[in-house]
């Protein structure tokens, strides 16, 4: 199925998940702009790819001053990578799930709020994905950590089906199953709380 979006802008993209999902978006047929805060690896990228099909934009989102600018400049379709962890939480990682869960509840509001606007959210939901993440650097009591979770490609794979179907939420793997046992019941109780919420402030 074709990309729908013949010129899509990914942040995260100098590894693991945004560099694979770019990567499979140029060969689709679209062209990309890898954005991120290493320089040389969107460099690279781009040397791979082709200036053709792909072009670098530095940029480190906890620049915050510079972000409404960012956005106005490139977005039209914000896609956001949460995680399953944003749904059901580990020990092991407080902080990371409690990040996912609150960019999570705010996607929910924010595409509320948008809705009727010409910009799209969507949220993607990776379980454990076999990436940098859980290597020897960055988590080094873990043995064989690069091997964790879901092969890269298979992820990638799904994860594109989802996108150019046009889902607004697309959940892979075991965050599929974790979001279908419950949160298509708590995004119910969401939206009607919304209803009342507008029906409220427009006096009606």
């Amino acid at each position: 199925m074709p990309f729908q979006y013949k010129k899509v802008l990914i942040i995260g993209a100098t590894s693991g998940i945004g560099e694979a999902l770019a990567s499979r978006l140029i060969k689709e047929g679209s062209s990309v702009i890898v954005s991120g805060r290493r320089n040389d690896k969107l460099e690279k990228f781009v040397h791979e790819h082709g200036k053709d099909k792909s072009s670098a934009v530095p940029f480190d989102i906890t620049d915050l001053d510079k972000i409404p600018n960012f956005v106005t400049k490139w977005v039209s379709v914000l896609a956001n990578t949460t995680s399953g962890l944003a749904l059901v939480p580990i020990i092991r990682c407080a902080n990371y799930c409690a990040s996912k869960a609150a960019l999570h509840h705010y996607i929910l509001c924010l595409r509320e709020q948008l809705r009727g606007s010409n910009v799209k959210i969507v949220e993607l939901y990776p379980p454990a994905v076999q990436t940098e993440l859980h290597d020897e650097k960055h988590q080094p009591d873990i043995k064989n950590g690069g091997s964790m979770g879901m092969p890269l490609a298979e992820f990638t794979d799904e994860a594109y089906e989802g996108l150019a179907a046009g889902k607004e939420e697309v959940t892979v793997q075991q965050a599929k199953q974790w979001y279908d046992k419950f949160e298509p019941l708590r995004q119910e109780i969401f939206h009607n709380l919304a209803n009342v919420m507008k029906k409220t402030m427009s006096g009606k």
